[in-house]
């Protein structure tokens, strides 16, 4: 794939395989690829919280293989170091000198298998990685393979023995979701499919190469994303900071990763430009997250979600000229009621091996009707990370 002749269709092509082959393998809800794939094409990084055995391992493991990354999997562990993660410098003695040996985390698609069960310190050696794209090992700076992402798993925080990351390192993400169990359909696929292979787990061939996804990434930096469509997101973000059940709203970095979401999202689609839909069915698993809530909310039972959601439901969705708000027929349509939630109840989870792997990623035509207001606050609180996100290092 040659970046200088890609069209929207042959890009939505292309992903549509992606799709395709890491459904060969995994049982996952379209929903929670197409959130997963919005963060890879936005060079972003993915967070999946369940329960253990749920396919979290290996669905990152497939999305890698689908697009012919470089894949390494880090178990984390209570006794891991930060060295453990990126690497040290060692002696060789045959050569009389030190030298670098690279950790795990030097390759395209890192798996941080059970991120929560090891310690603060050694969760932070991921966040210059994340962010930087680049390790510093006494004193000397190390690049790390474009594409980089990085796939976090965790256990939900009740579970014993977990380490809750901060709100620092969970702003971080592009994208949180979870998968939840299959329905019965689903389970019953696993079975068939564990029925025809002789290997414990399942594989995939490449879909496309390393270049190609870097050539999808850059056709997202392209997409036009209208004003008012920009001001729509901010709108969302400063609609959660203002709610009186959150302690500290979506901060601007959490802003910028809405917008390179929905850009991703557009490049699915097969479109050279956003629309409102975008936005509302990405807006559950790249904000939620981000949300820090009071007291009172957390023993009301309120989470992140739930003032996402009252978000979308008050803010006024932008109108789009008709000629712009058609697809040019990428693989997914979103003209459905309601908007997409990606965490979703588990029991609507479907197989996708039937007529249901093409259902459509849909979004909302119109604002909700009927919510309760929620309390709302006088003055904004500031970002989660204390100040204005940086731009990050583009690839």
């Amino acid at each position: 794939m040659n970046e200088t002749n890609v069209t929207p269709d042959e890009a939505a092509a292309a992903v549509r395989t992606i799709l395709e082959r890491i459904e060969e393998a995994a049982v996952v809800d379209r929903r929670m690829l197409f959130a997963m794939l919005s963060a890879v094409l936005a060079r972003g990084h993915v967070l999946l919280e369940d329960v253990p055995g749920t396919g979290k391992t290996v669905t990152a493991r497939v999305i890698a293989e689908a697009m012919g990354l470089e894949f390494t999997r880090i178990q984390f562990t209570p006794d891991l170091l930060p060295s453990d993660v990126t690497g040290s410098t060692v002696y060789d003695e045959h050569a009389g000198e030190f030298e670098f040996a690279k950790g795990p985390v030097f390759a395209n698609v890192v798996l941080a298998d059970e991120i929560n069960r090891a310690p603060p310190k050694t969760q932070a050696a991921l966040l210059e990685a994340m962010e930087e794209r680049q390790v510093s090992i006494d004193g000397t700076t190390y690049d790390l393979p474009r594409p980089f992402i990085v796939i976090a798993t965790q256990n939900p925080i009740e579970q014993e023995g977990t380490f809750r990351l901060p709100e620092a390192q969970r702003d971080r993400f592009s994208v949180k979701t979870s998968f939840g169990y299959p329905d019965f359909d689903g389970e019953m696929g696993l079975l068939e499919r564990r029925a025809n292979r002789r290997t414990l787990s399942p594989s995939v061939d490449p879909a496309v190469t390393p270049n190609s996804v870097r050539v999808l990434q850059m056709l997202a930096e392209e997409v036009d994303v209208d004003e008012k469509i920009r001001e729509y997101i901010v709108e969302l973000a400063r609609a959660t900071r203002r709610d009186g059940r959150a302690e500290i709203g979506v901060s601007p970095r959490g802003v910028q990763r809405v917008f390179e979401a929905a850009r991703a999202a557009a490049i699915i689609d097969g479109r050279s430009f956003v629309t409102p839909d975008d936005v509302k069915r990405l807006a559950q698993p790249t904000m939620a997250h981000r949300v820090v809530l009071t007291t009172e909310a957390t023993v009301e039972g309120v989470d992140g979600t739930d003032v996402v959601r009252y978000a979308l439901e008050t803010v006024d969705v932008p109108a789009v000229a008709p000629d712009e708000d058609e697809s040019d027929g990428g693989p997914e349509s979103t003209d459905a009621d309601e908007p997409a939630d990606a965490d979703e109840s588990p029991t609507e989870r479907q197989a996708p091996d039937g007529s249901e792997a093409d259902q459509e990623i849909a979004g909302t035509d119109g604002r909700s009707r009927g919510a309760e207001p929620a309390p709302s606050r006088s003055a904004e609180p500031a970002p989660a990370d204390g100040s204005p996100a940086s731009d990050r290092d583009d690839a």
